[in-house]
């Protein structure tokens, strides 16, 4: 993928040259190529599970799953491949199609992979405690074997879950409690003209449904969407009043298009939008067995059905803003050209295989009143080079240059910081990367420091320990896991009361009459608790509480992002201002991670 991806660069680099001009986000993996996407909303986030087609691919060689992971559908965390064919010690060849869901506290991961003792595809389980796994074989065999594939799970409202599969037929089973066994036997779904399309031209398939299911449930009613036809395929859809049918054929939801003669269907709702994830061939060197996961945001017509959605390389707008003033991993990318990932020593990925002109974006960055400095954690075999921050495009204002030395490994790394200007309020970012030929250097994360105005806590991302940071009762402690990034998390244990929490000083740096935005994240270690953020200010001799975030539950299964914006004003001398997390009641241990209060 290095190659094509500086043809990427090449394609693109009319547009990208000029400060302002948007240009392409779709497709959204462009390290890579991917294929067959299942996206999964959990604790704030989109993670997407897709398949990995191999470079120069001539059929659908795939070794590997991956997981990808965003706040705002177009910058993407590459968490890399938490699970593979050899995971399954029965399985033989092909990861192909498959989807998460989260139950239980657990991800069960849900793939068609050849098994070796009949040489049928069979559907195998992975299950993780994290929804970046890794993955393990949950039951150390096929959960079901006929010679198909493509499984899409669902749960009910009445917490019945559902697996589906099929190519050519459609199947069935219900899935007990357990997500890993299932009650009664395989059952097919009859493939009426009525249910599902009417084919031309195939006598032994008088129905549209080819593969791909993606079943779900909104509103009240039921739908499956499909790949429809081969070959070329498109997505077509039914509906019906239960999870089992009857169905009927509702038309089409995506065209042929994309240079890819399979397509395959996922489709969330995030943050109040809708989303359709699909795949394509639209990277260089793409095509039906070299394919490309891309997404586009829609709306449901009044009556509940869904209206034709066309390929474009926009891709979804962005949904939130990205804060730069806590840690971003260097694999969250919006658009890279040149650049691939791999595992990184001190904890998941850097990228890499840094050349001379390559660059990545990351889109809608919110400075704010601005940054003064920049960081990053670098590493190189060689002697190194240099990071140009440009705002807006590859040959936008250049807010700053961080110089990258030789440190003995192309592992081994160290932290660069250097001096920014002129970056404030919010620009799509683009790390240009120089210097002389041939590799230069690999990054995992950077980080950018707030002048006045900014992030008002000291070591906000926790990598510096305990730095900073106290309790108001209970035991604080800085952990290696679980994090939600970077190498370091707080947890508090031994709590007595709902007040007793995480807390920081900040009494020298308020100002009075202004609004704060808070974002921390918060993971219980038992129980799901209800946490907040919340402003201890004493002044005048009284004491008030400023709630910075709304109570939101948390759970021990990931992540949950509390934030809000709350005004924080006073009335005499102001001689205490204290941040802390709490809980609303309980005493449940808890750890935070990445907080701002800006």
């Amino acid at each position: 993928m290095k190659r094509l991806a500086l043809v990427l660069m090449a394609l693109l680099c009319v547009v990208t040259t000029v400060p302002g001009t948007a240009r392409a986000d779709n497709p959204i993996v462009q390290t890579i190529y991917t294929a067959d996407p299942a996206p999964l909303v959990h604790n704030g986030r989109v993670y997407l599970y897709t398949g990995h087609d191999e470079d120069g691919s001539t059929y659908f060689t795939m070794k590997e799953w991956r997981v990808w992971s965003s706040a705002d559908l177009v910058n993407w965390t590459d968490h890399g491949s938490p699970m593979n064919v050899a995971t399954f010690s029965w399985a033989s060849a092909d990861a192909w199609a498959g989807q998460a869901v989260h139950r239980n506290g657990k991800f069960y991961w849900y793939v068609p992979v050849k098994d070796r003792a009949s040489g049928q595809m069979a559907i195998g389980v992975g299950v993780s405690t994290s929804p970046t796994g890794p993955f393990t074989d949950a039951i150390g065999r096929p959960l079901v074997r006929n010679g198909e594939i493509d499984p899409t799970v669902f749960i009910d409202d009445n917490g019945q879950a559902y697996l589906y599969w099929g190519n050519p037929n459609l199947w069935y089973v219900r899935l007990n409690a357990d997500m890993i066994s299932y009650s009664g036997s395989p059952t097919q779904i009859p493939l009426t003209t009525a249910g599902f399309g009417t084919r031309t031209g195939d006598t032994t398939r008088p129905t549209l449904y080819e593969e791909g299911p993606w079943v779900y449930k909104r509103n009240g009613l039921y739908y499956n969407v499909f790949a429809a036809k081969c070959c070329s395929e498109f997505i077509a859809y039914s509906t019906a009043p239960g999870p089992t049918g009857p169905w009927t054929y509702r038309g089409t939801v995506m065209p042929t298009q994309g240079g890819s003669f399979t397509n395959h269907p996922g489709i969330i709702d995030f943050n109040g939008g809708s989303y359709f994830f699909y795949h394509n061939g639209a990277l260089p060197g793409g095509g039906g067995f070299t394919r490309s996961v891309a997404v586009e945001k829609f709306t449901y017509n009044a009556d509940g059905t869904i209206p034709t959605i066309n390929m474009t390389t926009a891709g979804a707008p962005q949904a939130a803003a990205l804060d730069p003033y806590v840690r971003q991993e260097a694999e969250t990318i919006a658009w890279g050209s040149g650049v691939e990932t791999e595992p990184a020593s001190e904890g998941g990925m850097n990228v890499g295989w840094i050349e001379n002109g390559d660059h990545v974006k990351v889109k809608g960055v919110a400075f704010g009143s601005g940054a003064t400095s920049f960081s990053a954690r670098v590493a190189s075999a060689t002697s190194g080079g240099r990071i140009e921050l440009r705002l807006d495009g590859i040959n936008g204002p250049l807010a700053g240059t961080c110089t990258v030395p030789g440190t003995g490994g192309w592992q081994t790394w160290t932290t660069v910081t250097c001096p920014v200007n002129g970056a404030t309020g919010t620009h799509d970012l683009y790390f240009r990367y120089t210097g002389g030929s041939g590799n230069l250097f690999n990054v995992d994360w950077w980080r950018f420091t707030a002048g006045a105005g900014g992030n008002l806590l000291i070591n906000g991302d926790m990598e510096g320990g305990t730095t900073g940071w106290g309790a108001s009762g209970g035991a604080l402690s800085s952990v290696t896991a679980p994090v939600h990034a970077g190498t370091r998390a707080l947890s508090i244990t031994g709590r007595t009361t709902a007040w007793n929490g995480i807390t920081q000083d900040v009494t020298a740096k308020l100002t009075n009459g202004r609004s704060h935005t808070t974002s921390v994240w918060v993971r219980s270690q038992s129980g799901t608790p209800s946490a907040k953020a919340t402003l201890a200010v004493t002044a005048g001799g009284t004491t008030s509480y400023v709630q910075l975030t709304p109570a939101t539950p948390v759970s021990s299964g990931g992540w949950t992002r509390l934030t809000g914006t709350a005004a924080v004003s006073w009335t005499g001398t102001l001689t205490g201002a204290t941040f802390y997390v709490e809980t609303t009641a309980g005493t449940d241990g808890f750890s935070i991670d990445d907080a701002s209060f800006e």
